[in-house]
């Protein structure tokens, strides 16, 4: 399985540690998606983020962690559900030049005004949940430092994470510190802070190349051989876009006859980019006469997010 999340716990439960990795379901994100170098990789570590935290929510829903940016980037939204189906859109500035050695800061924070947006979305299947939303400004040099002071400010739970990504994988490693109550009965809350501190210390001596070469059985081996853990069954992760020909075809509808005419008029066919995922849809002016012609009982789904 090339694209998947492991967990683990140690034995005196005191520290969860969770690593994703993606290759497959990264690529097919990305296949008809053209960022700068630097762009990839800060969408990598957001979408290897989401899988981490995503993992721990306890209703089937969404998380969606936007950043809103006052740079050369506008907008970057990533998307993972419960069952870990993952998308991502970044919306670039075309008046922004953008720079070869592009950070979090200078890409999405210059103006000092960014601001980084979570929202766990309960969905419709839980009615009784309302969506929460945290706003979250801008403060630190990586996706990794903003998150962990997000889930110690808001969960109350020491985190941290390290995250990478290039053209072949996204990857991501996270430990969590427990609740006292969650620790094993055994163990007294200092021997739980020592072995927080440990596997802490240890985590910290990966390197980005072992996050981005290394199967995640083999990295955990690597930095936690000495520890005792227990093992979860894997999760399998991918790439899911809603976007299809259809939905396409009924946002075109939407805009009605005239409209799509004089567009035909402009531009002899029209061409449209799915916003999440990039791919590309063509509409002559024989696929767009079909369009109106009335089949009974047709309807149509307009949220592909496309644009």
């Amino acid at each position: 399985m090339t694209d998947e999340l492991k967990k683990y716990l140690l034995s005196d439960h005191s520290t969860r540690i969770q690593a994703v990795r993606l290759s497959q379901a990264w690529k097919t994100g990305m296949a008809h998606q053209h960022y700068p170098a630097c762009v990839e990789t800060l969408l990598g570590e957001l979408v290897a983020a989401s899988i981490l935290l995503t993992s721990n929510i306890k209703f089937d829903g969404a998380l969606v962690l936007q950043l809103h940016g006052d740079g050369p980037i506008a907008l970057i939204v990533v998307e993972c559900t419960t069952e870990l189906s993952i998308r991502a859109t970044v919306t670039v500035r075309e008046d922004h030049e953008i720079p070869a050695d592009g950070t979090l800061q200078t890409l999405l924070n210059t103006g000092g005004t960014g601001r980084f947006v979570v929202t766990l979305d309960p969905g419709s299947k839980n009615a009784d949940l309302k969506p929460y939303q945290g706003i979250i400004p801008l403060e630190g040099d990586t996706v990794a430092q903003v998150l962990e002071r997000y889930m110690q400010d808001s969960e109350q739970l020491d985190t941290r994470l390290w995250l990478g990504s290039d053209t072949e994988h996204a990857a991501g490693l996270l430990l969590q510190r427990l609740p006292a109550h969650g620790g094993h009965e055994s163990t007294t809350p200092e021997q739980q802070k020592e072995s927080w501190d440990r596997v802490g210390h240890l985590a910290s001596t990966l390197k980005q190349e072992e996050l981005l070469t290394l199967d995640i059985d083999t990295l955990i081996k690597r930095l936690f051989w000495e520890e005792e853990l227990l093992i979860f069954e894997p999760q399998s992760v991918r790439w899911y876009c809603p976007c299809s020909r259809e939905r396409v075809a009924g946002m075109l509808q939407s805009l009605g006859r005239e409209e799509i005419e004089s567009i035909l008029h402009e531009r002899r066919k029209i061409d449209i980019l799915c916003n999440f995922c990039g791919k590309p849809y063509e509409f002559d002016a024989v696929d767009c006469a079909g369009l109106f012609v009335s089949s009974p009982g047709m309807t149509h789904d307009t949220d592909g997010g496309i644009h």
